[in-house]
């Protein structure tokens, strides 16, 4: 019995694991795109916070941090929440636009 218990542990983890990878994937073209979209130049993502749950319901909820330039000379730092695979805010702070503008 102890066995069949350590088997359903590692395959729980070995699922979550993959769909942690899945969502980050996700988020790193949602935020690729973004920034394609809007003329930046993408520097950094990293994953911040994540939770299974919110106040709502189970859900795989992340934060990820990228930084980005839009002149080549400084830098912002931005963040995408996703909640499971569905991107639920993106946020962009003030940034100076280039002088070709």
């Amino acid at each position: 019995m102890t066995n069949l218990f350590w088997i359903v542990t590692v395959s729980f983890g070995c699922f979550l694991f993959w769909q942690q990878r899945r969502q980050t994937e996700l988020a790193q073209k949602f935020i690729e795109q973004r920034c394609e979209k809007l003329g930046l130049q993408l520097l950094s993502t990293a994953r911040g916070s994540h939770k299974l749950r919110d106040e709502q319901q189970w859900h795989w909820h992340t934060v990820y941090w990228f930084e980005f330039s839009a002149d080549g000379q400084d830098y912002y730092q931005g963040y995408i929440v996703m909640k499971g695979f569905r991107p639920m805010r993106f946020y962009v702070p003030p940034h100076r636009l280039p002088d070709e503008y």
